[in-house]
């Protein structure tokens, strides 16, 4: 039993969490619990394993397959998650600062926005291919909806849109918002706009047909038909990208930066950003804004430096 308690603790964790219906959560904590296994080289895991030592190794070794910072991070947290409740159990030595060694933070360095001129060509430039103009136009109301992420995108219904307002709250945490369509996305909407009619009671009426809307939304399988979406549009875009040749990385998750940094080059507030993202914190707004760069704050450094000297 030692020598698998670790595991035995994680699995059971992760269960729990699939039948709270936390499905992307479980599925997280199973990739995670999935590479610390492989790095141990065992097929289960002991918590004398998880010492200060061995985390160190597993974090270069992360680092080695270039796993970017944050999700090093991310797996530090849930194992750190399932060690504690291990030492809540008793079935774990209680050790104090047990991580400090490891990365356990956010790095805001990952910029993931576009360059202006890029996301120009993503969201503009004739990709010559049916296929490629639909990801471009989920790709532009991705935009227009103020940075919308995928997952809210395709879980809209129906209903959620009335006299030109979508109101919805968002997947991950609730938050309840209010866009208004602009004018350049109605034609798109009717384009992309699902014309099958649920009549099922307590079935989804999606507003675009991108998942089926056979499952509940609280059904493991719905779960598994949004991944299988999220991977085929990822994919789809990189196809874009490379057919428009976009050098940058692109995946729908730099739609919301590249929003929120366009946003802040044009001057508004943090404040508003987070609001029209939908942030709880304005904390998690600045993790995703970029930068600004050399030529712009030259630039503004330029007329700071004219105003004074030309006061009168």
């Amino acid at each position: 039993m030692e020598k698998n308690r670790f595991t035995i603790c994680a699995n059971s964790y992760i269960e729990s969490l699939r039948e709270e219906g936390r499905y992307s959560t479980a599925h997280v904590y199973k990739n995670a619990l999935r590479s610390f296994t492989q790095f141990c080289g065992t097929p289960s895991v002991a918590f004398y394993q998880v010492n200060r030592d061995t985390l160190k190794r597993y974090s270069n070794y992360l680092i080695a397959r270039h796993l970017k910072l944050n999700t090093i991070s991310t797996y530090m947290r849930m194992l750190r998650c399932i060690y504690n409740l291990g030492v809540d159990k008793g079935q774990a030595p209680y050790i104090h600062r047990l991580f400090r060694d490891v990365f356990t933070g956010v790095d805001t360095r990952q910029k993931k926005a576009l360059p202006v001129y890029e996301l120009h060509t993503l969201l503009y430039k004739d990709p010559q291919s049916e296929s490629l103009r639909r990801t471009q136009a989920i790709a532009n109301l991705l935009f227009q909806f103020c940075g919308m992420p995928f997952v809210d995108f395709v879980h809209l219904e129906k209903s959620n849109l009335t006299h030109g307002i979508l109101k919805y709250n968002r997947i991950k945490t609730g938050t309840p918002m209010s866009i208004e369509i602009l004018d350049t996305a109605v034609e798109t909407i009717a384009w992309l706009g699902n014309k099958h009619v649920t009549n099922h009671s307590g079935y989804p009426d999606y507003l675009f047909h991108v998942l089926s809307g056979n499952y509940k939304r609280n059904e493991e399988n719905a779960y598994k038909e949004y991944q299988s979406a999220l991977r085929r549009f990822n994919n789809q875009l990189k196809s874009l990208a490379r057919r428009l040749c976009v050098r940058s990385s692109v995946t729908s998750y730099t739609l919301r930066h590249s929003w929120a940094t366009t946003a802040k080059y044009r001057g508004t507030s943090i404040e508003m950003i987070s609001e029209l993202l939908g942030h709880r914190s304005i904390k998690t707004t600045q993790i995703y804004l970029k930068g600004f760069d050399l030529a712009e704050r030259t630039k503004v450094n330029r007329m700071n430096y004219f105003y004074v000297k030309n006061c009168r």
